[in-house]
């Protein structure tokens, strides 16, 4: 099978988008751009692959009498416990990597009791991760270091108190490995984590009705699938890093543009507020671009501008809209610099201002400043299509629509749940018309 795949690297995330040559988007993937492009890249594209071959075995299965309505629970079931597979290797990986260096020099005096803190830790590790992807289970993030990094310092912090031992040793352990073990994606052996996700799935799951004989067969046919990676075109901000020949590099507002016109064809105006930068474009009814204005060098309004605030205020970075959605009255955000804004942040906490009522308004000032960054390209003309990361932000979406509406009146705002991935979207679609229409 033909595969056409974009890769959007940008600052914060890297995304891939895995297109067939009739245009079906079979697999999208995203992890953390690290300070590592090649292998965010690298990892990106195995996750979309990943993802390709459950949409490949939802196709397989639909005619498998077996499964009857409970097809969606039984494919769910099987991630989820792929993923706890895939969790357990890198678990595997990071504890391997930390005896390594716990081998150091430096720990001569108490490598015997670090290793036993180490072990202990990984031990728990392991055993939480069964509640951590169990039925109905949440987590925070999807990414290892996200998940497991947490846990690791809370219990190597406690069993490092209890062994009489410094905390200090484990975290600088963990700190040395950890980077080594995000620069190295699991292996590819998909269908051994494939095929014991099944087992798993089957023994905690009886109420389904279906036993290994009836599914193994799809699954090991999905999994023969040759996947081609035909032609891959790189776009983002860290396009010039991406490990492929420069003829296969767009523009992320190219991208971007085309990206948004395959989401939803009537669109004209796109904001894209990434990490790093925000972008308004202008397309015409070919998605081509028409106008395109950008952000300054400064990343205030940006999605590292609300990193920075979740930091300064002690909370995760998906907190922060649920928080500001709560705001009875925004208070108003006269700093636009990120650094003056987490001083004018401390000043109005001092001052007893609410702390939803300051994230209303620090949300409503990004968005001022991306409506100025959307007048200067041509202003909104509908439909109108907002993407990026910031996207998902609920608090961030609320005072986009209050202020096209204040702006320019009624209009039709697009926000699709997957628009994170219109860049690498429009990759995939320049990939395929490298190809199919050359």
């Amino acid at each position: 099978m033909k595969c056409f795949i974009g890769i959007d690297l940008g600052s914060t995330t890297t995304k891939a988008v895995i297109m067939t040559e009739d245009k079906e988007i079979i697999g999208r993937g995203i992890t953390n751009s690290r300070s590592n492009y090649d292998t965010a890249s690298r990892v990106a594209k195995q996750e979309a692959m990943i993802d390709a071959r459950f949409t490949l075995l939802r196709g397989k299965l639909d005619s498998n009498d077996k499964l009857k309505d409970n097809q969606d629970v039984f494919l769910n079931d099987l991630e989820r416990n792929f993923r706890r597979e895939q969790f357990v290797e890198q678990l595997d990986d990071l504890q391997g990597t930390c005896l390594r260096s716990a081998e150091g020099e430096r720990f001569n005096d108490v490598r015997g009791v670090l290793t036993e803190v180490l072990s202990s830790v990984f031990d728990n590790l392991r055993e939480e991760s069964l509640a951590l992807y169990a039925k109905g289970a949440t987590r925070k993030s999807d990414f290892f270091r996200d998940i497991a990094g947490g846990r690791f310092l809370t219990l190597s912090e406690e069993i490092s108190k209890e062994a009489g031992l410094s905390y200090d040793f484990a975290l600088n352990v963990y700190d040395k490995s950890i980077i080594e073990v995000e620069n190295r994606p699991p292996d590819g052996n998909l269908e051994g984590k494939f095929l014991s996700g099944l087992r798993h799935l089957i023994d905690e799951s009886p109420e389904l009705g279906i036993r290994f004989e009836d599914v193994q067969g799809p699954v090991t046919e999905t999994l023969g699938i040759n996947l081609e990676e035909t032609f891959t075109v790189g776009t983002g901000y860290g396009r010039v890093r991406l490990p492929f020949p420069k003829e296969h590099i767009r523009s992320e507002i190219l991208c971007h543009g085309l990206g948004a016109h395959m989401m939803y064809a009537d669109t004209r105006t796109v904001l894209d507020i990434g990490g790093q930068d925000t972008k308004s474009i202008q397309v015409d009814a070919n998605g081509v671009v028409d106008n395109f204005q950008m952000n300054d060098r400064c990343a205030a309004g940006c999605g590292r501008y609300l990193g920075y605030i979740a930091d300064e205020m002690n909370m995760g970075l998906h907190e922060l809209g649920p928080i500001a959605m709560k705001s009875t009255k925004a208070v108003k955000i006269n700093s636009t610099c990120t650094v003056f804004a987490g001083a004018e942040l401390r000043d109005r906490l001092a001052l007893g201002e609410k702390r939803e009522d300051i994230l209303a308004g620090l949300h409503r000032s990004i968005i001022l400043r991306a409506m100025s960054i959307i007048a200067r390209s041509g202003g909104i003309s509908d439909q109108f299509t907002f993407t990026g990361g910031v996207a998902k932000n609920e608090a961030a979406v609320k005072a986009l629509r209050e202020l096209v509406k204040e702006n320019y009146g009624d209009v039709t705002i697009n926000i699709d749940p997957d628009s994170i991935y219109t860049g690498a979207l429009g990759g995939s679609e320049f990939a395929r018309r490298a190809v199919m229409e050359a």
